[in-house]
Protein backbone atom coordinates (compact mmCIF):
# COMPACT_ATOMS: atom_id res chain seq x y z
CA UNK A 1 0.00 0.00 0.00
CA UNK A 2 1.30 3.16 -1.28
CA UNK A 3 -1.22 5.52 0.65
CA UNK A 4 -1.36 6.34 5.01
CA UNK A 5 -4.09 3.89 5.37
CA UNK A 6 -6.10 6.50 7.31
CA UNK A 7 -5.42 9.27 5.27
CA UNK A 8 -3.33 10.85 8.59
CA UNK A 9 -0.87 10.39 10.54
CA UNK A 10 -0.92 8.00 13.28
CA UNK A 11 0.02 10.61 16.31
CA UNK A 12 1.04 14.15 16.69
CA UNK A 13 3.40 15.75 18.74
CA UNK A 14 2.11 16.47 22.35
CA UNK A 15 3.45 19.58 23.87
CA UNK A 16 6.21 20.63 25.97
CA UNK A 17 5.48 22.12 29.27
CA UNK A 18 8.20 25.10 31.02
CA UNK A 19 11.53 24.14 31.22
CA UNK A 20 11.02 21.12 29.19
CA UNK A 21 13.81 19.96 26.86
CA UNK A 22 12.42 20.27 23.27
CA UNK A 23 13.87 19.08 19.48
CA UNK A 24 13.09 20.21 16.26
CA UNK A 25 9.09 20.76 15.39
CA UNK A 26 8.52 20.61 18.84
CA UNK A 27 6.26 22.92 20.46
CA UNK A 28 5.47 24.67 24.13
CA UNK A 29 2.17 24.26 25.61
CA UNK A 30 0.02 27.21 26.65
CA UNK A 31 0.78 28.64 29.88
CA UNK A 32 -3.14 28.28 30.84
CA UNK A 33 -2.52 24.46 30.39
CA UNK A 34 0.44 24.22 32.08
CA UNK A 35 -1.04 25.76 35.31
CA UNK A 36 -3.67 23.44 34.99
CA UNK A 37 -1.61 20.57 34.76
CA UNK A 38 1.30 21.35 37.09
CA UNK A 39 -0.63 24.21 39.77
CA UNK A 40 -3.72 24.54 40.22
CA UNK A 41 -7.17 22.58 38.10
CA UNK A 42 -10.17 25.12 37.59
CA UNK A 43 -12.77 23.24 39.26
CA UNK A 44 -14.37 20.09 40.62
CA UNK A 45 -14.45 19.01 36.99
CA UNK A 46 -11.22 18.86 36.03
CA UNK A 47 -8.66 15.42 36.80
CA UNK A 48 -5.08 15.20 35.64
CA UNK A 49 -3.53 11.74 35.04
CA UNK A 50 0.31 11.62 35.46
CA UNK A 51 2.35 8.65 33.67
CA UNK A 52 5.81 7.56 32.75
CA UNK A 53 6.86 8.78 29.61
CA UNK A 54 8.68 6.44 27.68
CA UNK A 55 11.29 6.62 25.30
CA UNK A 56 10.92 4.50 21.90
CA UNK A 57 9.23 5.11 18.50
CA UNK A 58 5.52 6.04 17.84
CA UNK A 59 3.42 3.21 16.62
CA UNK A 60 -0.11 2.48 16.33
CA UNK A 61 -2.46 -0.23 15.10
CA UNK A 62 -5.50 0.97 13.24
CA UNK A 63 -8.45 -1.42 12.49
CA UNK A 64 -10.54 -0.84 9.15
CA UNK A 65 -13.06 -3.99 8.58
CA UNK A 66 -11.47 -7.49 9.51
CA UNK A 67 -7.99 -5.56 8.94
CA UNK A 68 -5.34 -4.43 10.91
CA UNK A 69 -2.76 -2.09 9.78
CA UNK A 70 0.60 -1.93 11.99
CA UNK A 71 1.50 1.96 11.48
CA UNK A 72 4.49 4.33 11.77
CA UNK A 73 3.86 7.94 13.66
CA UNK A 74 3.38 9.43 10.51
CA UNK A 75 0.78 7.06 9.25
CA UNK A 76 2.47 5.26 6.54
CA UNK A 77 2.37 1.61 6.86
CA UNK A 78 5.38 -0.01 9.45
CA UNK A 79 5.82 -2.39 6.96
CA UNK A 80 6.64 -0.05 4.53
CA UNK A 81 9.47 1.62 7.22
CA UNK A 82 13.51 1.99 6.21
CA UNK A 83 13.90 1.08 9.67
CA UNK A 84 14.24 -2.37 10.64
CA UNK A 85 12.34 -1.92 14.44
CA UNK A 86 9.02 -1.08 12.22
CA UNK A 87 8.82 -4.08 10.06
CA UNK A 88 8.98 -6.22 13.13
CA UNK A 89 6.68 -4.03 14.92
CA UNK A 90 4.41 -5.18 11.72
CA UNK A 91 5.03 -9.12 11.98
CA UNK A 92 4.92 -8.66 15.88
CA UNK A 93 1.44 -6.85 15.59
CA UNK A 94 0.02 -9.59 13.01
CA UNK A 95 1.15 -11.96 15.59
CA UNK A 96 -0.89 -10.64 17.95
CA UNK A 97 -4.10 -10.59 15.57
CA UNK A 98 -6.67 -11.82 17.93
CA UNK A 99 -5.68 -9.37 20.40
CA UNK A 100 -5.71 -6.16 18.73
CA UNK A 101 -8.92 -7.20 17.39
CA UNK A 102 -10.50 -8.01 20.48
CA UNK A 103 -9.66 -4.76 21.76
CA UNK A 104 -10.33 -2.54 18.44
CA UNK A 105 -13.95 -1.65 16.68
CA UNK A 106 -13.80 -0.59 13.25
CA UNK A 107 -12.20 2.68 12.23
CA UNK A 108 -10.39 2.75 15.65
CA UNK A 109 -6.47 2.76 16.33
CA UNK A 110 -4.14 1.71 19.62
CA UNK A 111 -1.40 4.06 20.08
CA UNK A 112 2.03 3.15 21.66
CA UNK A 113 5.66 3.22 22.27
CA UNK A 114 7.70 0.05 20.33
CA UNK A 115 10.41 -0.09 22.97
CA UNK A 116 12.60 -2.65 20.49
CA UNK A 117 15.11 -0.59 20.12
CA UNK A 118 17.22 2.22 22.54
CA UNK A 119 16.81 5.29 21.53
CA UNK A 120 18.41 7.35 24.49
CA UNK A 121 17.17 5.14 26.93
CA UNK A 122 18.20 1.37 27.41
CA UNK A 123 15.64 -0.78 28.95
CA UNK A 124 15.86 -4.53 30.82
CA UNK A 125 11.96 -5.28 29.48
CA UNK A 126 10.17 -6.71 32.29
CA UNK A 127 7.00 -6.41 29.62
CA UNK A 128 6.20 -7.30 26.56
CA UNK A 129 7.97 -4.51 23.79
CA UNK A 130 4.77 -2.54 22.91
CA UNK A 131 3.61 0.07 25.39
CA UNK A 132 -0.03 1.33 25.15
CA UNK A 133 -0.99 5.29 25.60
CA UNK A 134 -4.21 5.68 23.83
CA UNK A 135 -6.96 4.51 21.90
CA UNK A 136 -8.25 6.91 19.19
CA UNK A 137 -10.92 7.82 16.49
CA UNK A 138 -9.08 10.65 14.02
CA UNK A 139 -8.20 13.10 16.86
CA UNK A 140 -10.25 12.11 20.06
CA UNK A 141 -8.50 10.14 22.50
CA UNK A 142 -10.97 7.59 24.83
CA UNK A 143 -10.67 8.74 28.46
CA UNK A 144 -8.41 7.03 30.58
CA UNK A 145 -10.67 4.33 32.66
CA UNK A 146 -12.32 3.97 29.14
CA UNK A 147 -9.48 2.78 27.24
CA UNK A 148 -8.15 0.59 30.71
CA UNK A 149 -11.61 -0.80 30.49
CA UNK A 150 -11.25 -1.64 26.97
CA UNK A 151 -7.66 -3.34 26.91
CA UNK A 152 -9.18 -5.50 29.98
CA UNK A 153 -5.74 -5.46 31.48
CA UNK A 154 -4.12 -7.31 28.28
CA UNK A 155 -1.91 -4.46 27.22
CA UNK A 156 0.98 -2.87 28.75
CA UNK A 157 0.33 0.78 29.97
CA UNK A 158 2.50 3.47 31.23
CA UNK A 159 3.16 3.30 34.73
CA UNK A 160 0.49 5.76 36.46
CA UNK A 161 2.71 7.82 38.63
CA UNK A 162 -0.59 10.26 39.77
CA UNK A 163 -4.01 10.73 39.53
CA UNK A 164 -6.53 13.82 41.21
CA UNK A 165 -5.31 17.23 41.40
CA UNK A 166 -2.56 19.47 39.04
CA UNK A 167 0.58 17.79 40.55
CA UNK A 168 4.35 19.83 39.27
CA UNK A 169 6.91 18.86 37.58
CA UNK A 170 9.20 17.92 40.68
CA UNK A 171 6.55 16.20 42.28
CA UNK A 172 6.20 14.04 38.97
CA UNK A 173 10.03 13.68 38.57
CA UNK A 174 10.60 12.53 42.26
CA UNK A 175 7.82 9.74 42.06
CA UNK A 176 9.61 7.89 38.96
CA UNK A 177 12.79 8.62 40.79
CA UNK A 178 15.71 7.95 38.21
CA UNK A 179 14.93 4.26 36.84
CA UNK A 180 11.01 4.87 36.64
CA UNK A 181 8.94 1.40 36.46
CA UNK A 182 9.59 -0.41 32.88
CA UNK A 183 13.27 -1.41 33.74
CA UNK A 184 15.03 1.50 32.60
CA UNK A 185 18.73 1.50 32.75
CA UNK A 186 19.24 5.18 31.98
CA UNK A 187 17.46 8.01 33.91
CA UNK A 188 13.86 8.16 32.63
CA UNK A 189 12.88 11.02 30.42
CA UNK A 190 10.09 12.56 31.68
CA UNK A 191 6.36 12.10 32.26
CA UNK A 192 3.07 12.96 30.40
CA UNK A 193 0.26 15.01 31.73
CA UNK A 194 -3.46 13.69 30.60
CA UNK A 195 -6.38 16.23 31.78
CA UNK A 196 -9.59 14.90 31.49
CA UNK A 197 -12.70 17.04 32.08
CA UNK A 198 -16.35 15.92 32.78
CA UNK A 199 -18.52 18.09 30.18
CA UNK A 200 -21.80 18.67 30.79
CA UNK A 201 -23.70 17.35 27.60
CA UNK A 202 -26.60 19.92 27.87
CA UNK A 203 -28.96 17.98 29.65
CA UNK A 204 -29.67 18.01 33.11
CA UNK A 205 -27.30 16.79 35.42
CA UNK A 206 -25.61 14.83 32.71
CA UNK A 207 -21.85 15.12 32.35
CA UNK A 208 -19.50 13.09 29.94
CA UNK A 209 -15.25 12.38 30.31
CA UNK A 210 -13.41 13.91 27.93
CA UNK A 211 -9.68 13.96 27.22
CA UNK A 212 -9.30 17.86 27.46
CA UNK A 213 -5.71 18.33 26.39
CA UNK A 214 -1.74 16.31 26.85
CA UNK A 215 1.03 17.94 28.32
CA UNK A 216 4.73 16.54 28.52
CA UNK A 217 7.81 17.16 30.29
CA UNK A 218 11.38 15.85 29.33
CA UNK A 219 14.07 16.55 31.25
CA UNK A 220 16.60 19.32 30.06
CA UNK A 221 19.50 16.90 29.67
CA UNK A 222 18.29 13.98 27.97
CA UNK A 223 20.00 13.47 24.56
CA UNK A 224 17.57 12.49 21.73
CA UNK A 225 18.87 9.57 19.91
CA UNK A 226 21.64 8.83 21.78
CA UNK A 227 22.05 5.01 20.56
CA UNK A 228 20.21 5.64 17.45
CA UNK A 229 23.14 4.18 14.60
CA UNK A 230 22.92 7.47 12.59
CA UNK A 231 23.48 9.61 15.74
CA UNK A 232 26.04 7.15 17.72
CA UNK A 233 27.82 5.82 14.82
CA UNK A 234 27.66 2.41 16.18
CA UNK A 235 25.64 -0.71 15.96
CA UNK A 236 21.86 -0.77 17.08
CA UNK A 237 20.76 -1.43 20.64
CA UNK A 238 17.84 -3.70 21.25
CA UNK A 239 16.15 -3.38 24.29
CA UNK A 240 14.08 -6.95 22.71
CA UNK A 241 14.20 -8.62 19.58
CA UNK A 242 12.16 -11.63 18.43
CA UNK A 243 14.07 -15.09 18.67
CA UNK A 244 11.95 -16.13 15.10
CA UNK A 245 15.08 -13.32 13.98
CA UNK A 246 17.32 -15.05 15.74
Amino acid sequence: MTQKPLGRKNYGHIPHLPGSRMGPGDHSCHEGQARIATVKTRDKNDEVIVQEKLDGSNVGVARIGQTIYPLGRAGWTAASSPHEQHRHFHNWAYENYERFMAVLRDGERLVGEWLMQAHGTRYQLPHEPFVVFDLMVEDERLPYDELLARLAGDFVTPALLHRGGALSIEAAMDKLNVSGFHGAIDPVEGAVWRVERDRSTGQKGEKRRVVDFLVKYVRPDKVDGLFLPEISGQAPVWNWYPKSAL
